[in-house]
């Protein structure tokens, strides 16, 4: 123990690409603007692969491979198996292990980000440093069947570093020349990581601390329209917990999920089916049960 810092369990190179990223966003991204100046280019490659990237996480890792809340046809499988990878997260296989390990046991020890052991812990803290003992991948037996999945798991890290560092860097370069590569890296890669990475850290953290519970008061997850601008629709996360097997996260028609419409409009272009709705008459019941309950608790 160094400053009651449990040195033994750092997570040493997931560690140093956390911290390291971050600080290049603080750092060398200004000083890049400030030298070379705004160019619509590199912040044009920035939100296009921040949507990519970020939708596959939301849509692929999330709802199609960790919930199975619809089914996908070969491209959008492959699309979100490829450009998942660049968000750093880990495989498929890895991050949907773990968010299934968080439903079954959230708010307990078991739970990988478990909101109890304090907010940091949530949203970054359970990555820097390990879990002794490494938890097994017992809980998906169906991915570990997917060649795709398994293929993906044994290239992640190369495809990460293809898909999120390399093509914004050579786009850049295509662009620019070598002051184009430089930003490329540093906005539509470093910096691009960061933005996509903490807004998935927020849905452990935020998501289980601020904001509304009007589907379950049986765990600390809550809904937040505010979350769900920067997380691709991910804030609503009270109804997502109370009916995980809902393509939907944002139940409402006017409530914001990006990533439900995307796969409704994928799924009227035939690319995807068998979307899983829960019926709307339990939803308005589960809702009138919270109501119930909070009255008679007020009363």
């Amino acid at each position: 123990m160094i400053f009651r810092i449990p040195v033994s369990r750092i997570n040493w190179t997931t560690s140093s690409f956390l911290i390291g990223t971050f600080i290049l966003t603080l750092t060398a991204v200004p000083f890049y603007l400030w030298y070379f100046g705004i160019d619509w280019f590199q912040f044009a490659l920035f939100f296009v692969l921040l949507a990519a990237i970020g939708f596959s996480v939301t849509l692929g890792y999330h709802r199609l491979f960790s919930h199975m809340t619809f089914r996908a046809k070969l491209p959008v499988r492959l699309f979100t198996l490829i450009f998942g990878a660049a968000a750093f997260e880990n495989s498929v296989l890895m991050w949907a292990s773990e968010h299934r390990r968080h439903h079954k046991h959230v708010d307990h020890d078991e739970d990988p980000y478990d909101i109890t052991k304090g907010f940091f812990h949530a949203h970054i803290g359970w990555l820097l440093f390990k879990l002794l003992p490494q938890p097994p991948f017992d809980n998906v037996a169906d991915l570990k069947k997917d060649p795709l999945v398994m293929w993906q798991h044994r290239h992640v890290h190369l495809l990460a570093v293809m898909i999120g560092f390399v093509l914004p860097t050579l786009a850049g370069f295509a662009w620019d020349g070598w002051v184009g590569a430089l930003g490329g890296f540093l906005i539509g890669g470093v910096a691009r990581v960061v933005v996509l990475q903490h807004g998935t850290f927020l849905i452990n953290s935020a998501c289980h601390t601020i904001g509304r519970q009007p589907y379950s008061t049986r765990c600390s997850a809550r809904d937040s329209f505010f979350l769900a601008l920067f997380t691709f629709g991910e804030g609503y996360h009270n109804y997502h917990h109370q009916f995980q097997h809902d393509y939907r996260n944002g139940v409402k028609p006017w409530q914001w999920d990006p990533t439900k419409w995307l796969i409704w409009i994928l799924s009227k272009l035939g690319l995807v089916g068998g979307l899983r709705r829960v019926p709307q008459e339990a939803i308005e019941s589960t809702q009138a049960q919270v109501r119930d309950l909070r009255s008679k608790v007020e009363s």
